[in-house]
């Protein structure tokens, strides 16, 4: 989907058919034809406007007639009815007179812009909105660690009344959440710290201060990305052991189970048998019953020394 804004000092933002300077060029999951347009009508390589389409692609820094920067954006996505986190690649290309980005998916940090949530926000002023989507892309990432720490919350509230493998899947898949994020920051990271060092965007002392700010966003939730994942790891192992508890427990209550129940067939099965020497009386078989109560009431008492039951 090709979309084209355009927004002047103190108007709003307005959306154009054609390409113009100054405009932002917003491609969600593009098509060839749509590509093609824009890298005729601009000075775009297509392989800088393929290259945020790529799944696997890392977050890097590019520069030839224009500048390329992708980094890894969060997203959220609904998965058997639970919300789940991941994140994909997103291109931004600093032209000579427009702006373009690239994702495979419709993110919320873009949305924000199209819908005019963003205060001072104008198109023409590129290097100021490729700063502000980046400090976006950071607040969002701090936004989802909070939601993934409240969601493990509620999960091991649950876990606390009965260990079952739904909750125990969810804890995974957020686990599994953290390490994509964790990954995604630390090459972030990377990227804004060359972005710093390089001055690639023509940026005004106000903007560097940006750039520091969203440093600072990154490496917050890369900290809290770090404490989640510890977290969670050490709540999954004290559960697998709580789980392997539980099974011995059991496993030690139908040992001891097993031998009480045996006890009364050993004996019931000596004196049942038809050979001499065997006690033969009237009272035989209450003796035989009132032996065999006497000796499981000791082997009960045994075994509860011993912690069995």
């Amino acid at each position: 989907m090709l979309s084209i804004y355009s927004s002047a000092e103190n108007k709003q933002l307005t959306r154009l058919e054609n390409i113009e300077p100054g405009c932002w060029i917003n491609l969600i999951d593009p098509s060839d034809e749509e590509l093609v347009f824009v890298s005729k009508n601009t000075t775009a390589p297509m392989d800088f406007l393929r290259a945020a389409l790529d799944e696997e692609e890392t977050s890097r820094i590019d520069i030839e007639d224009c500048t390329l920067i992708i980094l890894d954006i969060p997203f959220t996505d609904m998965d058997d009815n639970s919300l789940t986190y991941d994140t994909y690649p997103i291109a931004m290309i600093h032209t000579d007179k427009v702006i373009i980005t690239v994702c495979l998916k419709n993110s919320k940090v873009l949305s924000d812009f199209a819908e005019g949530k963003i205060n001072s926000f104008f198109t023409f002023k590129r290097s100021r909105f490729m700063l502000q989507i980046l400090y976006r892309i950071a607040n969002y990432y701090l936004i989802y660690l909070r939601q993934i720490d409240k969601k493990s919350y509620i999960v091991e509230k649950q876990l606390h009344k009965t260990l079952r493998n739904k909750e125990l899947i969810q804890l995974l898949a957020l686990e599994k959440s953290l390490v994509y994020f964790s990954t995604s920051l630390k090459g972030n990271e990377i990227t804004l710290e060359k972005m710093l060092k390089l001055d690639l965007l023509e940026m005004y002392d106000d903007d560097k201060d940006v750039l520091e700010d969203v440093i600072i966003e990154n490496r917050q939730a890369i900290e809290m990305c770090t404490i989640y994942t510890n977290i969670l790891n050490g709540t999954m192992d004290a559960y697998a052991s709580v789980i392997s508890n539980k099974l011995n427990i059991v496993m030690k209550f139908l040992a001891a189970i097993t031998i009480v129940m045996a006890i009364p067939n050993m004996v019931s099965g000596l004196f049942g048998m038809n050979v001499s020497g065997i006690p033969n009386s009237a009272l035989g078989f209450w003796y035989v019953v009132a032996f065999i109560v006497l000796l499981v009431i000791f082997v009960i008492y045994f075994l509860n020394k011993k912690d069995m039951f």
